[in-house]
């Protein structure tokens, strides 16, 4: 049996997941590119494969027509817009994700933003970089007004961080109405701060839900690139017309886009599950669920 990794750095926190295939006897094909993969790379990557082990390449329609012998994919991540699942389905490939494993890493780097932004770590280490010593004054996550967009697993465990240190959290879903205690646009205009937790692809935080912000508010985004216009956070972020944003999660990957001119921006290279727990937690739940739809028996 084969087993093709289309996610780049797998094994790289930990061998365990690897060491368990080998001990199935099952050969493993790696990720030779060190990258996501396009199309056309990932058909010749996964031809004669039985699973994959994905990433976040795109299996399409094309992929899974040219690959017979796939049987089962099992995403190392929660996201699954990469994935046909109709064409996945007409083909007979079953198609699993870890859900559970990405969450508290997802959350702390959140956290770590927030704070980072609310302190003005950019502009203190800017500053003295450059040989300037100032006092820049910034915020307490005490207090702090923070609207939590997503009430997933993701989201309520910010929320669970963000309230035990003191803040102020209000909560807005749009298909949980039992977990939200406010509107969006009540929420936004309330906010000092809005982090994004929501699935999928589709615009949360448009020219006008931004203009509804507060000046002194920050944006987080660990979501989808797409969830927030870039047009009109450029816009906002350039005419200090919010304070500041954070994406781990961008609009092209890798990103050289606009956002990148503004100084008031943390931008990271979709690096919120890279912690060595997370990683190999992700890894070794992909690569049992995968076994699992291969046929083979193995423990939950």
């Amino acid at each position: 049996m084969k087993i093709a990794v289309g996610a780049s750095s797998f094994g790289s926190a930990s061998d365990d997941a690897m060491r368990l295939l080998e001990s199935h006897g099952i050969e493993v094909i790696k990720n030779p590119y060190g990258r996501k993969m396009t199309e056309e790379e990932i058909i010749a990557h996964i031809k004669e494969a039985d699973g994959l082990l994905a990433g976040l390449e795109p299996l399409t329609e094309k992929v899974f027509s040219s690959c017979p012998n796939l049987k089962a994919v099992a995403r190392v991540g929660i996201g699954t817009d990469n994935v046909d699942f109709d064409a996945a389905k007409r083909h007979g490939v079953k198609v699993s994700n870890t859900p559970d494993g990405p969450t508290r890493a997802v959350a702390e780097m959140t956290l770590a933003a927030l704070l980072a932004l609310i302190h003005r770590f950019p502009a203190l280490d800017e500053d003295v970089h450059n040989g300037t010593w100032k006092k820049r004054l910034g915020k307490s996550i005490e207090g702090l007004r923070v609207l939590v967009v997503g009430c997933g697993r993701i989201g309520k465990q910010v929320a669970a961080l963000l309230s035990g240190l003191g803040a102020e959290i209000k909560a807005y879903d749009k298909y949980q109405e039992e977990a939200s205690d406010c509107t969006l646009e009540d929420g936004l205009r309330w906010a000092e701060a809005v982090t994004l937790h929501v699935s999928g692809n589709d615009e949360v935080l448009g020219a006008k839900e931004i203009a509804m912000m507060r000046e002194d508010a920050y944006i987080l985004n660990s979501a989808r690139g797409a969830v927030v216009n870039e047009d009109a956070l450029y816009d906002a972020l350039m005419n200090k017309k919010i304070a500041g944003f954070w994406g781990d999660a961008l609009w092209q990957e890798p990103y050289k886009g606009k956002i990148c001119e503004c100084g008031n921006a943390i931008l990271t290279p979709h690096a919120c599950t890279y912690t060595a727990q997370c990683r190999r937690s992700m890894e070794m739940q992909a690569t049992k669920n995968l076994m699992r739809d291969l046929g083979l028996i193995i423990d939950q």
